[in-house]
C-alpha cells in the first residue's frame, strides 16, 4: 500500500515538473495573439522594441508578433489580421483621408519636433542652403514634413531660394547614407545619427527641439473595427507599450536601452548612442497623449502636397481613453515608481 502511495506521489511530482513553469518564466497559455507592424527607424521606437524584446506585452497577457515593414506602407497593412501599428502620424492622416478607419492610441513623442537639420561640411550656415538639395525619405512622411518645418523656421523658401527637395526613399539609415554620399546636401535626422555625422565634420544648422517647433511623429495605431470589437485587448497592448516607456526611462536600465537603440539604429559610436539616449530621455512623451495642435500643424504642411488631408478631423483621429484610464487609475505612476523614474 505504501509502495502504491509512493508511486502515486512520484507520478504527481513529475507532472508538476513538466506542466508548471519555473518562477519568472513566461507562458503563452491563455495569452491573446496580436500582430504589431511598424516602420520606425528613430529614437521614438525604443519603447516598442523594449516592450517586445523584454516581454512587457506578455506581462499583460499579449503574445505580440512584431512585424517590420520597410516599404513605407504600414498604414495600408493595418487590418483585422494585423490590427496594430507603430508608425508616423502623417501616414495615419493620409490613410484616413483615403477612407481607412484608424485611431491613434499612444503618442510616443512630445508635441515638439525632436530632430536636427544636418548639412554637409561645406554648408556652414542656413543661408548656404540656397541652391542646395535637402533630402527626405518620402513625400508626405514625417521627415519630409520636418524638412519643410525646419526651412520654414529658418526663413527659407524652397522655391524662392532655389532649394531642391529630394526624395531618396528607404528609411533613416538610407537618408544618412545619401547625405554621406553627397546625393543631397542636408537632411533632418534623429540626434543619434546627427551626432555621428557631426563627429565627421558635418554641420548642425538647426536643433528643432529648443526651437519649439510644434510637431509629433510616431504613434501606436489600431484598426477601428478591431477597437470596437476588442477594447480589452487594446487596453492591454497600450499598457504594455506604456510600461515600455517607463522601462526605457529607468536609470537602472540604461545599458539595456543603449544596446537596444544601437542595434536597431545601426549605431556603432558609443558617444552617438549616448547623445541619442539623452535626447530620448528629454523628448519622450511621458504622459503619452497625442497633441491635437501638433498633429494639426503637420496636417497643414501635408496639405501642400495633398489638400484632401484637411478633410480629416484630428479630434476624431485620436482615441485617448486607454491612456487616460491608465493615468487616472494610477497605473502610469506605478510603472514609473517600479522603474525608479522621477
Amino acid at each position: 500500500m505504501m509502495r502504491g502511495k509512493t508511486s502515486l506521489l512520484w507520478y504527481v511530482a513529475v507532472l508538476v515538473l513538466i506542466f508548471v513553469p519555473p518562477a519568472g518564466a513566461q507562458t503563452t497559455v491563455g495569452q491573446t495573439k496580436v500582430s504589431i507592424i511598424h516602420f520606425v527607424s528613430g529614437l521614438s521606437g525604443i519603447p516598442l522594441w523594449i516592450a517586445h524584446e523584454y516581454e512587457l506585452f506578455a506581462k499583460q497577457g499579449i503574445d505580440a508578433l512584431s512585424l517590420v515593414d520597410q516599404t513605407g506602407g504600414v498604414s495600408r497593412r493595418i487590418t483585422g489580421d494585423i490590427p496594430f501599428g507603430v508608425l508616423g502620424i502623417p501616414a495615419v492622416i493620409q490613410a484616413v483621408a483615403e477612407g481607412r478607419h484608424l485611431k491613434v492610441l499612444v503618442s510616443l513623442q512630445s508635441a515638439r519636433a525632436d530632430s536636427e537639420l544636418v548639412a554637409r561640411p561645406d554648408v556652414k550656415t542656413p543661408e548656404d542652403l540656397r541652391g542646395k538639395r535637402v533630402g527626405f525619405t518620402r513625400v508626405g512622411t514625417g521627415f519630409w514634413i520636418y524638412a519643410i518645418l525646419a526651412l520654414e523656421h529658418l526663413g527659407l523658401d524652397p522655391q524662392r531660394d532655389r532649394i531642391s527637395l529630394v526624395e531618396v526613399g528607404g528609411d533613416l539609415p538610407r537618408l544618412v547614407q545619401a547625405l554621406e554620399a553627397g546625393e543631397i546636401d542636408a537632411a533632418v535626422l534623429d540626434p543619434a545619427q546627427s551626432t555621428q555625422l557631426k563627429a565627421k565634420g558635418f554641420s548642425l544648422l538647426l536643433d528643432m527641439y529648443p526651437a519649439n517647433i510644434s510637431a509629433v511623429q510616431n504613434a501606436l495605431v489600431v484598426a477601428g473595427p478591431y477597437l470596437r470589437e476588442h477594447p480589452d485587448v487594446v487596453e492591454k497592448v497600450v499598457a504594455g507599450l506604456v510600461e515600455g516607456i517607463a522601462f526605457s526611462l529607468s536609470p537602472a536600465k540604461k545599458e539595456t536601452v543603449l544596446k537596444t537603440l544601437m542595434a536597431h539604429l545601426n549605431i556603432s559610436d558609443p558617444a552617438a548612442a549616448e547623445r541619442g539616449y539623452e535626447s530620448f530621455l528629454s523628448r519622450v512623451n511621458r504622459r503619452p497623449y497625442a497633441s491635437i495642435s501638433a498633429i494639426q500643424n503637420m496636417q497643414r504642411v501635408m496639405a501642400l502636397n495633398d489638400p484632401k488631408v484637411l478633410n480629416v478631423k484630428v479630434e476624431d483621429l485620436v482615441e485617448d481613453r486607454f491612456v487616460r484610464r491608465l493615468e487616472e487609475s494610477g497605473v502610469i505612476d506605478r510603472f514609473y515608481s517600479i522603474y525608479g523614474v522621477r
